[in-house]
């Protein structure tokens, strides 16, 4: 099976693939480069769903009506920020994919909270839609704490800083096996092919 990942983050593919693997076999995931689309899709959806629609959409006609393409608009989501960063996690500190200066935004946000108040969730929203038309969303979620210093090697985004109580470690510390297993992203993958 091949379908098209609306993205050009390689470490996101590898993990989307992988996890689709445990569930599929044979799957294949290609990237906007991979069926030639140029430019950045525009994600101006006020909800991850509304988002992983948008950029699955635009994933299925790149790929010319092909392949079905798949999304997923994933964010973090601080209780003491009114659910902050949100849908604008990826560009909280104002450009687009600086983890260092969106993390630095958060810890400064984040300065006058008590340790036992930084409670967060990772949030993924995927959105299947089909060349035929049809579509599909599903939802996954993992609470957490967000500290201060950052742990661990892997990981992106604000994996260093998020920690996971039931394994006493962020997501960076985590192999990818452990992450794939209770992660938000593999969470939702899970109910997608279940509903598949």
């Amino acid at each position: 099976m091949e379908l098209i990942l609306a993205s050009r983050n390689k470490k996101k593919i590898r993990e989307m693939e992988a996890i689709l693997a445990t569930h599929f076999q044979g799957v294949r995931v290609l990237s906007l480069d991979d069926v030639g689309y140029v430019g950045d899709i525009e994600e101006n959806g006020t909800t991850y769903e509304e988002n992983a629609l948008i950029k699955a959409r635009t994933a299925v006609n790149a790929g010319g009506g092909n392949y079905p393409a798949i999304a997923d608009d994933s964010g973090l989501s601080v209780d003491a920020l009114d659910g902050a960063p949100g849908v604008y996690s990826a560009r909280y500190a104002g450009e687009h994919g600086d983890d260092a200066a969106n993390n630095a935004l958060l810890l400064k946000n984040l300065a006058d909270v008590p340790a036992e108040a930084r409670t967060a969730r990772f949030v993924c929203c995927i959105a299947l839609v089909y060349p035929d038309g049809r579509e599909l969303t599903v939802r996954g979620e993992t609470e957490g704490l967000i500290i201060d210093e950052a742990k661990g090697e892997g990981g992106f985004g604000y994996d260093p800083y998020f920690y996971y109580p039931p394994f006493e470690k962020t997501f960076s510390e985590l192999s990818a096996e452990e992450k794939n297993a209770i992660s938000h992203r593999g969470k939702a993958i899970a109910k997608l092919a279940e509903r598949l």
